[in-house]
């Protein structure tokens, strides 16, 4: 497939002027590649794998919380506006504080919101956006309504809702609907009230996992006659998309931030080093140095793990289909195996594949007592937990997100998050590694709005390489770093433009 790409060439005009964001004027070349009780329900007519993705047996939150559904509250905020559905609108104080430290660690928002602010490049864009709302993606969310968007939005995790920031969001005039501990009927509710709105109707999509753009496809296709396109930012998300794009079924453009640059080599690997540990170290209080663990997958979140528990001491297995991946995790000195080699004796052991039954019940069977059980892909697919709810099993909780689930004969694992993404689920994540990922979706969203008519086939993009280093030259004053210009003799002599961009398309960092 891979000698078969077919290539783009895009302008990257984005609505902006040239002085403002500098690729405006540059013609970029894109490839196009695969990447590897009592409601009833909304969702019965969602496929399989989108019920997977975010289905709960249980929807739970900290005993402190009050009770009472979001969903059977009469709440407004100081407007009298009461087009939203959040835990609770009286939160919204502690979530604007939370939000504003956000900005002072996300400069190229920040920036791109004083640049191009006064050009509006959004105007008239209706934005319907299903991601995890934090304190980062509220400051994303902002940035969007600065820059002239119309948002609504819903949570693409049950479990990563921070409450009091989808409060502080309300209390601004956004239509959120989310909180923490959703049921899988609150899940599907609350893109429904996204979507189906009188009067209003989105013209764009910001999705992170594909669930929002199944679900105008399963549910309300005829939108999509005025929906100039798909930004997805997931790995489950994109895979979503080529599938559609593959059946002749993609009806309009969509750009795959996934595997951008920006995305893939920061968001995937430094938020993952660093954030894993977080997670499981709030939900399990253990020690690593000297545990074993197998990392199943070494893509750049498998990468970003490993190293971190390496690094703690701990001895890392890891499990791959792909021998380049393979070759990597060995040339980095871990050990390669089969994960039904180490099964027996290792102490955590992590998905991120982005597949589905990696872990398998044959697997949970054979774990040594105590063994922790997560996952850090998007999807709560790579752990078979539908197998563990069987009448010979009992589940006891430990705290929010901790699970014990106990065998006949006593032993018992530890699950986290109930296989969902680990650290947004059970921590946080570096805020500053967010910057770069949020910036990117902005400037896509722009991109595709911008573009004119026929630019854009209906299919999926890759980012154009000097949007990627437009990003990443944004998050540089922060380090206090200083670029090496080339002299005009280096560049004739590379065959380059000096002002990028610095490498070829297909350049793998």
């Amino acid at each position: 497939m891979l000698g078969s790409r077919k290539k783009y060439i895009v302008n990257g005009s984005s609505g902006i002027k040239a002085q403002q964001i500098q690729f405006a004027d540059q013609k970029q070349e894109f490839n196009k590649r695969p990447t590897k009780i009592g409601r009833r329900s909304l969702s019965r007519s969602i496929s399989q794998s989108s019920t997977d993705s975010y289905s709960s047996a249980a929807s739970y939150t900290d005993s402190s919380d009050d009770e009472t559904s979001p969903r059977d509250k009469q709440q407004k905020n100081s407007k009298g506006s009461s087009d939203f559905c959040v835990k609770n609108i009286k939160q919204a104080e502690f979530g604007r504080r939370e939000i504003e430290i956000a900005e002072q660690e996300m400069p190229a928002l920040m920036a791109l919101r004083k640049r191009a602010q006064g050009e509006k490049p959004l105007a008239g864009a209706k934005i319907v956006g299903c991601t995890h709302i934090t304190a980062q993606t509220a400051v994303l969310m902002e940035t969007l309504g600065a820059l002239g968007a119309q948002c609504r939005w819903a949570a693409c995790n049950i479990y990563s809702t921070l409450n009091e920031v989808a409060a502080a969001l309300a209390e601004s005039g956004f239509p959120v609907f989310a909180w923490k501990g959703e049921s899988e009927d609150d899940f599907w509710w609350c893109i429904d009230r996204c979507v189906n709105v009188e009067g209003w109707q989105p013209n764009m999509i910001l999705d992170d996992g594909g669930d929002l753009t199944h679900w105008i496809y399963k549910k309300y296709p005829n939108m999509f006659k005025k929906i100039k396109g798909i930004v997805e930012e997931s790995v489950t998300g994109v895979h979503r998309l080529y599938q559609l794009s593959k059946a002749g079924k993609l009806c309009v453009p969509a750009m795959n931030v996934n595997d951008s640059v920006t995305k893939q080599k920061f968001d995937n690997l430094y938020c993952c080093r660093e954030s894993i540990l977080d997670g499981l170290k709030r939900t399990t209080d253990m020690m690593f140095g000297g545990k074993q663990v197998v990392v199943c997958g070494y893509g750049e979140v498998g990468k970003g793990c490993c190293a971190a528990l390496k690094a703690m001491g701990s001895i890392v297995y890891v499990t791959e289909i792909d021998p380049i991946c393979a070759l990597q995790a060995c040339m980095d000195g871990f050990r390669l195996v089969k994960l039904n080699e180490v099964i027996r004796q290792v102490d955590i052991v992590i998905t991120c594949t982005g597949n589905k039954n990696v872990v398998t019940r044959e697997h949970l069977d054979r774990m040594k007592n105590s063994c922790i059980v997560c996952n850090m892909g998007h999807s709560n697919t790579e752990i078979d937990v539908a197998s563990l709810r069987t009448p010979e099993l009992t589940w006891e909780r430990v705290r929010s997100q901790v699970d014990h689930v106990i065998w006949p004969d006593g032993k018992r694992i530890v699950l986290l998050a109930e296989g969902r993404l680990l650290n947004l689920s059970c921590s946080t994540v570096p805020t500053f590694v967010l910057s770069i990922t949020a910036t990117t979706q902005a400037l896509a969203l722009i991109e595709l709005y911008n573009a004119p008519e026929g630019r854009y086939k209906q299919d999926v993009y890759l980012l154009p390489k000097k949007m990627d280093e437009y990003v990443a030259s944004l998050h540089l004053p922060t380090f206090d770093a200083h670029l090496t210009e080339l002299t005009d003799e280096q560049a004739k002599y590379l065959g380059l433009n000096k002002n990028g961009p610095f490498k070829p398309n297909y350049y793998r960092y």
